[in-house]
């Protein structure tokens, strides 16, 4: 399933619009992901599903959210897209720095 995952994702980019220059960069990104995480290679295989589509979804989210993604949210949507479920990350706590004497507060 992986190799028709591999196959499916370079005929996507094989033949995108040569003008639209995300499409090598998104796949390029699934390829990775789906190398390293070789379960979620029959999300890409949905029918329907595509290197654009994702794009596209991308484009929506962008409208949305004043029309700028970070990197992360962007490839974010575009594992949604496919179906790939994404853990939202925590904000870290920063450290509180607390400095007290006795004498300050006596």
């Amino acid at each position: 399933m992986l190799q028709q995952a591999l196959r499916k994702l370079q005929a996507d980019i094989g033949s995108a619009d040569k003008v639209n220059k995300y499409v090598p960069v998104i796949g390029g990104f699934l390829i990775n992901h789906i190398r390293e995480n070789p379960t979620h290679s029959h999300l890409i295989l949905v029918e329907g599903k595509s290197v654009e589509g994702s794009i596209q979804a991308m484009q929506q989210a962008a409208i949305h959210s004043n029309g700028a993604l970070t990197d992360e949210e962007a490839f974010a949507i575009v594992l949604q897209y496919f179906g790939v479920s994404v853990p939202k990350k925590e904000a870290e706590a920063a450290p509180v720095h607390f400095n007290v004497s006795l004498d300050d507060l006596l």
